[in-house]
């Protein structure tokens, strides 16, 4: 759109089904660079994709013309397909339904970006559940636990 300018940064974390430690370390790096061309091929900008075995974020800074649901729909269809086409996993991989999305100002991309890419040590002192009720409530996102992601403890 011409004439149109925007400074959106949008951080999304979604979790494998049941929380299961399916990502595994050997390929994961390359499911998050897939993930990061299909950003790329949607006109979003990847800053960064990282995550653990049961858990992605993605920083992207997102243009107004893409709805973020349809753009985490195509990334989390595409890598479902990607993930079970290459028989990554011994079993059928899913993602969880739904999606935390979370916006920050320009001068907090450094911050976000450093969060993210150290997230393996960041989840040996946390655990992804207590990370994520830590987001909604330091954002105060009304939430109730019951819909949120199928917590396996």
């Amino acid at each position: 759109m011409a004439g149109t300018f925007s400074q959106i940064y949008i951080q999304v974390v979604f979790a494998v089904k049941g929380r299961e430690n399916l990502l595994q370390k050997p390929w994961r790096d390359e499911v998050f660079k897939y993930m990061s061309g299909i950003i790329k091929e949607k006109g979003q900008k990847p800053i960064i994709v990282n995550g653990v075995e049961d858990h992605v974020h993605l920083f992207i800074g997102l243009k107004p013309s893409m709805c973020l649901s349809d753009l985490v729909r195509d990334v989390k269809n595409n890598t479902t397909n990607f993930i079970n086409d290459k028989k990554l996993t011994k079993k059928k991989f899913f993602w969880q339904e739904g999606f935390g999305a979370f916006s920050y100002s320009h001068s907090h991309i450094d911050n976000v970006y450093k969060y993210i890419l150290n997230q393996e040590e960041h989840h040996r002192k946390q655990t992804f559940k207590a990370e994520y009720l830590e987001y909604l409530e330091k954002l105060e996102i009304e939430h109730d636990e019951k819909y949120l992601f199928e917590w396996i403890d």
